[in-house]
């Protein structure tokens, strides 16, 4: 277990148990509207013609806009803009926007959108990424339907394959899971009286919001604030645009404040999902067990426009070799547009498809060389001074080593604990292993940085550009800030999520913000300091060196407070503010040759225990320890609650989770039909051992542990399934049908 020292209430903990914090869909202004999206039903249509005539006539309707009331760029996606605001001419996907509307109320919106007539044309829906790279298909895009090729290979891996003993070849099926945060995707946006714009909504990167809103709405960047803290959940999903550009327009057009707050069956169909990916592998080693050669071809159903589609099947191509040093890769990725939802941003960024296969192959190969697979895994791990996936230089570590080692003392303590009295029921343990790069990676605009500052009220104020979505950031800060300056959490102010009252510190994805936060404050904090201690010094008249910052104010060497900040900023208060800022670039790799490529990695190593039904096919998981390698901890029940709440979700996306499409129309549009894990799915105990070791001479400092806790879980549960029933799985989720037949054909136990 983690240690318990550093056990800390979160900032935000009490608001959000008590109730008392307000999200920012929890906003109201004077005279505010309420807005609705009208979204296409069709997956692939012309439009004809939009008639808003009726719904303007409605009494409570204030604006309605369309394609034609665009001031600037008709589009949006944070790499290409190729997602329209509002449909002109096509709709792609159901969900493709093509009208908004603000009233009075919910309900008169909702009864406006459907008074909008839309004319359509049905055109050839395409859902199957094999098919939409056929010559013949109908183009979705005019480049075609190919988003992004992604390439990287090394050695000659047929020659490779002639070398092998034993060669696994299988292909893996990922489905598309939704985020399922709490808080759907929703905010205020309020007209200024000086023709400024603030959004309230929550985002990932408020920065990079402004600027696709400034190019949408034809406005200066400076004129638009983006407020983006706090928010119920996002997992990436909020990380693109969603609902700021109708709620902007309206706003603009009615100059009234307007709220949009999607429900929960239209959070399903307009937002975001992650990628359902098609990986077949084909990997062989030696009689001695040595990897020789490792052929990888991935599909990806991007869906109807790119958003990060091309940097999340970059991420993947990169983490298909994993930890492991194989001489012979090839590695093809496609990322394929078809009229299916969007796919985009989602907690693991493409690494938990690839390990699901990478892992599949590891222990089917170890069966093949009658091997024990954790023996297996070791003999083929990369060594400290190793290689990124891709052969780029990396911070050097011993992460994947270490956390293997965590696990195996665990996998001896949990296999003497197995034990069952029901004879219909069956037991089996699996282990797995993942690595998962920090940052955007090599090629891409990363930007970090923070400010500190000494504010008029006697505050130490840290501000940074990053969000609080409920990762537990500010808890992350506050533990940062104490640590370095030995203060009280009283004598510190937080901003973050604000565009107009932080620094650019680049967005909260990648499992970057805790790394960059840290790596802010290492490159502030003497300058702060000695900005605090002189002043302190001056005022009193005591030399600097017999000074130092505490709690609630300088105190001397002897152990006396010397001046409280309140004091200290009374005194100072005609000084110009102590103001401390940096700004730098998130580390990449200097001979990195393949974009995206990373140099910072967090490592874990999974320890599965499930149960299995005979009767029934069901999968209980009894156990689900983790051990992660990430540096040092931060803030204790941050990281915890990040790997556990990682562990869950990935639960979730290995045995009920699929967001099913027919036709283009998504089959499950709430949760009452989509299944997530409940309480009841959980193990009673979940344990996670943090390996915070750092390499000797390791400038970074703690790597981000967002993601890392959902990558190796669903190998690590498949391979117990297989360990209890002797069935390979190759799809998720796992469903209890196929199960219950392959128990059958392997001539398990029937109960008739």
């Amino acid at each position: 277990m983690i240690e318990t020292k550093k056990k800390k209430i979160r900032p935000d903990g009490p608001g959000k148990v008590t109730g008392a914090l307000k999200y920012l869909t929890d906003l109201s202004f004077p005279g505010m509207l309420y807005g609705k999206i009208l979204r296409s039903m069709e997956p692939h249509a012309e439009i004809q013609s939009i008639s808003v005539d009726q719904a303007k006539q409605l009494p409570g309707v204030r604006g309605i806009v369309t394609y034609e009331d665009v001031p600037g760029l008709n589009g949006f996606g944070l790499i290409f803009p190729d997602q329209p605001v509002l449909c002109e001419n096509r709709v792609r996907y159901v969900g493709d926007a093509i009208a908004a509307v603000a009233a009075d109320t919910i309900e008169i919106a909702d009864e406006a959108l459907q008074l909008i007539q839309v004319e359509y044309k049905q055109l050839p829906v395409i859902v199957d990424p094999e098919k939409a790279l056929h010559p013949d298909a109908p183009k979705l895009h005019p480049d075609g339907n190919l988003l992004h090729r992604a390439y990287y290979s090394k050695g000659d891996v047929e020659e490779g394959f002639q070398s092998c003993s034993y060669i696994i070849e299988e292909t893996y099926e990922l489905p598309r899971q939704m985020h399922a945060y709490m808080e759907t995707e929703g905010g205020v946006i309020v007209p200024e009286a000086d023709g400024k714009l603030t959004v309230y909504v929550g985002t990932q990167h408020g920065f990079k919001d402004r600027y696709q809103l400034s190019r949408i709405l034809n406005m200066n960047e400076s004129d638009i604030r983006i407020v983006s803290s706090p928010m119920g959940g996002s997992f990436g999903g909020k990380d693109e645009l969603n609902i700021q550009p109708y709620g902007a327009l309206l706003a603009l057009a009615t100059n009234c404040p307007v709220k949009i707050h999607q429900t929960r069956r239209e959070s399903v169909r307009a937002g975001l999902k992650r990628h359902p990916m098609k990986i077949t592998m084909k990997t062989g080693v030696d009689n001695s067990g040595k990897i020789l050669s490792h052929k990888v071809r991935i599909l990806a159903d991007t869906g109807a426009y790119a958003t990060l589609g091309p940097a999340v099947l970059d991420f993947a191509v990169e983490h298909a070799p994993g930890p492991y040093i194989i001489p012979n890769i090839e590695i093809e990725g496609l990322s394929v547009f078809t009229n299916n939802g969007v796919a985009g941003e989602f907690r693991g960024f493409g690494g938990n498809q690839v390990t699901f296969a990478l892992e599949g192959q590891i222990d089917r190969l170890a069966e093949k060389l009658q091997m024990d697979p954790i023996e297996f895994r070791e003999k083929n791990l990369r060594q400290v001074d190793s290689p990124g996936p891709l052969g780029q230089k990396i911070a050097p570590t011993s992460g994947a080593r270490d956390v293997l080692e965590a696990i195996k003392e665990k996998v001896v303590k949990t296999t003497n604990e197995s034990h069952l009295s029901d004879p219909w029921k069956v037991i089996g343990t699996g282990v797995t292993i993942s690595v998962h790069g920090g940052g955007l990676g090599v090629g891409r605009i990363d930007p970090a940085g923070g400010r500190l500052s000494f504010t008029k009220e006697g505050k130490i104020e840290a501000a940074f550009g990053f969000e609080e979505c409920g990762q537990g950031l500010l808890a992350v800060i506050e533990t940062l800030v104490i640590e370095e300056f030995k203060c009280k959490e009283d004598d510190i102010r937080i901003v973050v999520g604000d565009t107009d009252s932080v620094p650019i510190s680049g967005s909260s994805t990648a499992s970057r913000a805790t790394s960059m936060v840290w790596n802010s404050i290492q490159r502030m904090k003497e300058t702060f300091r000695g900005g605090i201690l002189e002043r302190a010094s001056s005022v009193t008249g005591i030399p600097v060196a017999e000074l130092n910052m505490g709690p609630n104010g300088v105190w001397l060497n002897d152990g006396n407070l010397c001046v409280s900040y309140a004091e200290l900023a009374e005194k100072t208060l005609n000084e110009p503010l102590l103001n401390v800022e940096t700004s730098f670039n998130f580390p990449v790799s200097p001979d990195a040759v393949v974009d995206g490529s990373h140099f910072l990695y967090a490592f874990s190593s999974v320890l599965a225990r499930v149960e299995v039904d005979l009767l029934t096919g069901k999968v209980k998981v009894l156990d689900l320890d983790q051990a992660i390698a990430a540096g040092p901890v931060v803030s204790l029940l941050g990281y915890q609650g990040q790997i556990e709440g990682g562990g869950i979700m990935a639960l979730g996306y290995s045995l009920m989770e699929e967001a099913k499409m027919e036709n283009g129309a998504y089959v499950n549009d709430n949760f009452d039909t989509y299944l997530i894990p409940t309480i009841q799915d959980v193990p009673f105990v979940m344990n996670v051992e943090a390996i915070e070791k750092l390499q000797e001479g390791d400038l970074y400092g703690p790597r981000g542990v967002g993601e890392i806790g959902t990558i190796a879980v669903a190998p690590a549960i498949v391979k117990a399934i297989h360990d209890a029933t002797g069935c390979w799985v190759n799809k998720l989720p796992v469903s209890r049908e196929f199960l219950l037949e392959q128990m059958s054909t392997r001539g398990e136990k029937r109960w008739i």
